[in-house]
């Protein structure tokens, strides 16, 4: 009997590789690995005994974190919602295209560097998925819309097409992320920067024909990028095309 008391009292029981972790140090532990495995296949497909066999932890463990699998996957949405809009803040100095083109820098360094939380942020269709999950994602694209706009120097109320505009472009960009992650990341990152660059300023001018605030939005841009800046030589090229 005394073998038995000794047995249960030791940590031979846990898993290999287990390691008694700081709580804050254990939870992002547990959510990053959640962020893989929901990222890899459906996340209705993932168990709480999956998320306890890749961590290295046993179940009630996850569960003294976690109260179940929707919250786990709630929060490991948030951890990586909270890092991408991190990444729209604007740099203060450079024309208006080169602080977009250092936030498109930073937007896909987070691609490249958590793809998987990417992908899981991203990604809809999941049977798990409820108003909250939708609303981090929703969230986070409020926060690119509006350092958007106010990057475009527009201080008051974006208007209808504006938002239109912006909107759409964001809608580019998260599309083109997701196809370049599918597709074994075959362009460089900085020529999919300058193509999603061009496609702006091509929107914007597009936008601008039909709606006046738009207009002044794209009179201010060229303005400060000058007849030296990207917008310039982008409207050079494309007269060269469109007059061949």
């Amino acid at each position: 009997m005394a073998v038995s008391a000794t047995t249960s009292s030791e940590p031979a029981a846990r898993r290999p590789g287990y390691r008694r972790l700081p709580v804050q140090q254990r939870r992002e532990q547990l959510i990053a690995v959640a962020l893989e495995l929901f990222a890899s296949r459906p996340p209705e497909e993932v168990s709480l005994d999956d998320v306890a066999e890749a961590a290295g932890a046993s179940r009630p463990l996850v569960y003294r974190y976690f109260a179940g699998k929707q919250q786990l996957y709630e929060a490991a949405l948030r951890s990586a919602a909270e890092e991408l809009a991190g990444r729209f803040t604007v740099p203060p100095d450079g024309t208006p295209t080169e602080q977009l083109s250092a936030v498109l820098d930073r937007y896909f360094d987070f691609v490249s560097e958590h793809h998987t939380g990417y992908g899981a942020l991203l990604r809809g269709g999941s049977v798990v998925e409820t108003a909250r999950t939708g609303a981090i994602v929703d969230e986070v694209r409020r926060a690119a819309l509006r350092r958007t706009v106010r990057h475009l120097g527009v201080r008051e109320a974006a208007g209808p097409r504006l938002t239109l505009l912006v909107r759409s472009w964001i809608s580019v960009v998260e599309a083109s992320a997701l196809s370049w992650l599918d597709e074994g990341r075959q362009i460089p990152p900085e020529s999919l920067r300058d193509w999603l660059l061009d496609e702006f300023v091509v929107m914007t001018a597009a936008t601008a024909l039909h709606d006046p605030q738009t207009a002044e939005v794209l009179t201010r841009l060229l303005r400060q990028e000058g007849p030296d800046g990207r917008a310039a030589a982008l409207a050079a090229r494309l007269q060269g095309l469109l007059t061949q």
